[in-house]
């Protein structure tokens, strides 16, 4: 099975000869022996989106331009609830047409909700784990 043939959803129905055949289109040589299938799917997964990335543009610039809409509430649906847990409490953060609720009082950021927890100068997004 040729590799542009192969889409991420039909990798888990794929068995080993053909994953095998699909390594070596994709990486111009066999794969290590003994290898295990699974191993085989999450490296081919990588490749083809790899492949994706690149002729979509810079992953890097499309990355950040949806973790951006995401830590401003533009990506997130409304009720969509976040959680963090900091020195043993669970916060939880629902998204609302307005901003972001948190304990009753709406903020306009995360930031904002970030620095309320913690007392301290934080990115909200990168806080809630919306960015690395």
């Amino acid at each position: 099975m040729p590799l542009g043939s192969i889409d991420l959803a039909s990798l888990p129905k794929l068995d080993r000869p053909v994953l095998l055949e699909a390594w070596t289109t994709a990486f111009g040589s066999p794969p290590p022996r003994n290898v295990q299938a699974n191993f085989l799917r999450s490296a081919l997964a990588w490749h083809i989106q790899a492949s994706y990335t690149s002729k979509a543009g810079d992953f890097s610039k499309i990355a950040n331009r949806l973790l951006s809409a995401a830590g401003s509430g533009d990506v997130l649906s409304s009720g969509t609830r976040l959680l963090r847990e900091w020195q043993g409490k669970t916060h939880t953060v629902t998204v609302v047409p307005e901003g972001f609720s948190y304990q009753g009082k709406v903020y306009r950021s995360l930031t904002a909700i970030a620095r309320e927890i913690t007392g301290m100068s934080w990115s909200g997004p990168k806080f809630f784990g919306l960015r690395p």
